[in-house]
This record gives C-alpha cells, sequence and structure tokens, in this order.
C-alpha cells in the first residue's frame, strides 16, 4: 500500500480515529485529575573543608571535600537521616517511607548537594527540604566529627533555602495528555486498518478498476439536485437551476456523455442498458440524466422503461404510464403511438414500461424486443433503464441485445461482492459491461477534484433540434 491508501483509509473512516482520539484524549484528562497534586521543593548544601590561611593544606582540604562529597550522597538517602527529619518535624511516617520523598543529586566536580522533597502541599515540601539538608548535616558531623577550631574539616552547611512551590510536578497534565492525544490516533490508525480489512464497501474508482478490471466511467457527486419529493416530477439536472449543487451533477452527466462518445470511437454504442447491484443505488435516475444530458447535446435519445416489475421513470418525468412497451411487445399497438416527448428536453423521448406483465424476464428476452430496440437505434441513443442484477435476470437478459450495460453503484453503500456478482451474471449471458458509475459519490472522496469546481464557468446553450428520419448523426460534443 501507498501513502494514498492511507490517507484514503483515514479519511473514509475519520470519524472513528476522531471519536477514538477524543476518547485517548478524555482518558488521559481523568486521569490527570484522579492523580493527588504533588509538589516539589529543592534546598542546597554545600560540603566545607574549613578555613586554612595555607594553601597547599586548603588544596588538599578542598580535594578531600570532593572526594567525600559522594559518599554524603549516600548519607542523605540514609534511614538515620529520615528519621532525624521526623524527629524534627514530628512526622508521623516510617523512615523508609519518607526516603521515597527526596532525590538527591551532587553535580559533577562540585560539593554542592541538592536535595529535592516532595509533598502533598507546597509547604510541606518546602519545610522536608529544608530540613532534610540539616539532618545530612547533623549526620555528617556524627560520621565525621565536628571540625576543631582553626582546623581544616568537613561539614555539611546548608547553603540555599527551599523557595515555596506556586505549582504541582505531578501530575504532569500536558504530558498526560499529549500522551492521551497519540494513543489515541494510534488506535484510532488501528481502527480504520481494522475497519478497511473488514469494510467491503467500494469508496474509490481505483479500487473497482484495479479489482474488477472495469472502467469507471462516471462520477456522480450526492446532491439534492439528484433526489425527488414524493409526488412531484424528477428536476433532471442538465436542465434544472444553475444552483453549485446542480452544476456540478450537471458536468458530471455531461462527462459521462462525453466518456461514452468516446469509448469506441469507430462504432460507439447506441444501446445502453443503465442498471445496478441492488434497487437503491440511483439507477433510474442516473439513467433519466443521462437521455438527457445526450439529448440536450444534440442527438436523439430514446429513453425505455424496462424495469417491468417497479417502473419509475415515466412517473418521475410526469409522463403517463399507463401504456408503453408491454403494449409494444404483445403488438397491441405501434410504438410511435406511445413514444411520449420531454416537454423541457427536446429530442428526448421516453417510452414507458405500460402494464406491469407475469412474465417479464421472457418480454425483455424477446425477438420482439430485440427487434424493437434495434429499430429504435436507427434513429436515436437507446437508453434502457433495467431492473436492477441481483433480485431479477431481466437485466443480464437485456444486455444480451444491447451494445453493452453501464452498471450503477453507491459510494460507500455497494459491496465488492454485490458487484463482482453483477458483473459475474452480465458475462454469464456473453453481455457487455461498457463501465461502472460511482452514485452519490461524496465530496471528501472526490481525491481533491470535485465537478462543482466547474460552476463557475457558463455554459451556452446546447439545446438542438432532434436528428429523425435517419440514423443521428454524432454532433460535436462540448468541451467538458
Amino acid at each position: 500500500m501507498e501513502l494514498k491508501d492511507y490517507l484514503r483509509i483515514l479519511r473514509a473512516h475519520w470519524v472513528g480515529v476522531l471519536v477514538l482520539a477524543v476518547v485517548g484524549v478524555g482518558a488521559a484528562a481523568a486521569y490527570s485529575v484522579s492523580q493527588p497534586k504533588v509538589y516539589e521543593a529543592t534546598s542546597t548544601g554545600y560540603v566545607s573543608s574549613g578555613d586554612s590561611a595555607d594553601p597547599a593544606t586548603a588544596s588538599i582540604a578542598d580535594t578531600l571535600a570532593k572526594s567525600r562529597v559522594k559518599s554524603y550522597v549516600d548519607i542523605a538517602t540514609s534511614t538515620r537521616a529520615a528519621q532525624d527529619v521526623i524527629d524534627s518535624l514530628g512526622l508521623d511516617e516510617s523512615p523508609a517511607a519518607l526516603v521515597g520523598q527526596i532525590s538527591v543529586e551532587q553535580p559533577t566536580d562540585t560539593v554542592v548537594i541538592k536535595i529535592s522533597a516532595r509533598a502533598a502541599t507546597p509547604v510541606e515540601a518546602q519545610q522536608l527540604a529544608d530540613a532534610w539538608v540539616k539532618a545530612l548535616a547533623k549526620e555528617v558531623a556524627k560520621v565525621d566529627g565536628a571540625p576543631q577550631p582553626g582546623q581544616p574539616g568537613l561539614r555539611v552547611v546548608p547553603y540555599t533555602s527551599a523557595v515555596l512551590p506556586s505549582t504541582p510536578v505531578l501530575p504532569r497534565t500536558n504530558l498526560n495528555l499529549a500522551l492521551g492525544l497519540v494513543l489515541g490516533l494510534l488506535l484510532g490508525f488501528g481502527y480504520a486498518l481494522l475497519r478497511h480489512q473488514f469494510d467491503r464497501r467500494i469508496r474509490s474508482a481505483e479500487e473497482v478498476e484495479r479489482t474488477f478490471g472495469t472502467p469507471v466511467i462516471g462520477l456522480i457527486p450526492q446532491s439534492a439536485a439528484m433526489s425527488r419529493d414524493k409526488g412531484l416530477a424528477l428536476q433532471l439536472a442538465v436542465t434544472g437551476p444553475t444552483a453549485s449543487g446542480s452544476a456540478g451533477v450537471a458536468e458530471a452527466f455531461r462527462k459521462l456523455r462525453t466518456n461514452l462518445a468516446y469509448m469506441d470511437v469507430d462504432s460507439p454504442p447506441r444501446i445502453i442498458v443503465v442498471t445496478s447491484p441492488k434497487q437503491s443505488d440511483g439507477k433510474s435516475t442516473v439513467a433519466a440524466n443521462l437521455a438527457a444530458a445526450i439529448a440536450v447535446g444534440g442527438q436523439a435519445v430514446t429513453l425505455i422503461d424496462g424495469d417491468l416489475r417497479r417502473p419509475t421513470v415515466a412517473r418521475a418525468l410526469g409522463l403517463v404510464d399507463d401504456v408503453g412497451l408491454t403494449d409494444v411487445l404483445v403488438g397491441r399497438i405501434n410504438v410511435a403511438e406511445v413514444l411520449q416527448s420531454h416537454p423541457d428536453v427536446p429530442g428526448l423521448q421516453v417510452l414507458a414500461s405500460g402494464p406491469i406483465p407475469p412474465n417479464p424476464s421472457e418480454l425483455l428476452g424477446s425477438q420482439a424486443m430485440h427487434t424493437l430496440m434495434s429499430d429504435l437505434a436507427r434513429e436515436s441513443i437507446v437508453i434502457v433503464d433495467a431492473p436492477p442484477l441481483l433480485p431479477v435476470t431481466d437485466a443480464a437478459v437485456l444486455t444480451r441485445s444491447a451494445d453493452g450495460a453501464l452498471v450503477v453503484i453507491t459510494h460507500g453503500g455497494t459491496l465488492d461482492s454485490e458487484l463482482a456478482t453483477s458483473l459475474n451474471h452480465i458475462s454469464t449471458v456473453h453481455g457487455r459491461t461498457l463501465g461502472v458509475i460511482f452514485n452519490r459519490m461524496r465530496r471528501s472522496a472526490a481525491g481533491g477534484y470535485h465537478y462543482g469546481e466547474y460552476t463557475k464557468y457558463e455554459y451556452a446553450s446546447e439545446t438542438k433540434p432532434a436528428t429523425t428520419g435517419k440514423r443521428a448523426a454524432k454532433q460535436p460534443v462540448p468541451k467538458s
């Protein structure tokens, strides 16, 4: 895996990573609050060798002091020194426990001894440090004897008294919070990797192309412009308002139209089945908007509602769905009599599903259906909204009579196993998959590139008269 793969994983599971990071900081904060405050004060003493007028004697005494000061560190941490402190301060603690509250340091090549004491209050820490230096002086006098007046001798002299501490040294709240954040982020990263291993939802075009060898030819961003209120007609993106959300979706369908036009320059697909693994992937909305985008680009388009189980196209476009495809297939009516022109998109004709038959698969796989699509393809591009691939075989059957199928999947919603099974259904009947369309693509997953960036440009009117009579000639495609 490359760095961009890890970044994509983190972006996909950023909520869990953030939650664990917050939990780590919160746990560190709770730990810091629960710990008692500890204050530290430091008192200093130095080892004096007495006064001597003889330089040679003074030099010897200084060397002796430096050699003996290391031994005084051991004396300072003895229980005898601790007992002296207990007696002087009237403490109710054992010498061994009290020794654990102090630390003794002797800077190299000096005769200075620093004693740091820790206690629950600033005053106790200050008193304990000062008393310990005095206790050390007392114990050294017992060991080495008190020096005689005018004679060199070693003794510990208190030098600086302890300063009353203003802030506690424990708990180290800032350090604990930093460690909690780091630990939380590490746990979050591990969580993201674990979720990635078990998460079968498809989130990137690279994953589709690498795993299935099928190109992703369309990225439709998530937008309110792709939704339809109950009882209202679907507002097509390419003819809708020029708000930023609609403009981004419209540009996505223009890009999809361009990709289809250049998919096979010598023999571009004329009959295209639009399907999906599941019912809720938005295939009908994608099919309607794709048909409108092609029609706005200047080519005649026939949109067929081939979902004979749950038809939605005609009703979504505000057209009549009482008669249509099933009536034509059984020879009850001529196709020209039931084709309906879209009121807002010149060149777009819609063939509704008609009454729901008891045998949809047989009708869609019949020679009559094959002939119908071939006849319509002579004068227009044919877009067929087919049922989903996983529940029924209708869409796979339709691909045998089409130039190929577009499979619509939901970003972050379709499982890799669902797409694999769907593609296998198409290949089993020797159908052709033209490509995969990512629907409801979230802005955060666009890898820095988003169709909304194009909303600053003004598009010239693309509406042209539909070509009729002979097979529609290819029209220039506006630059996307």
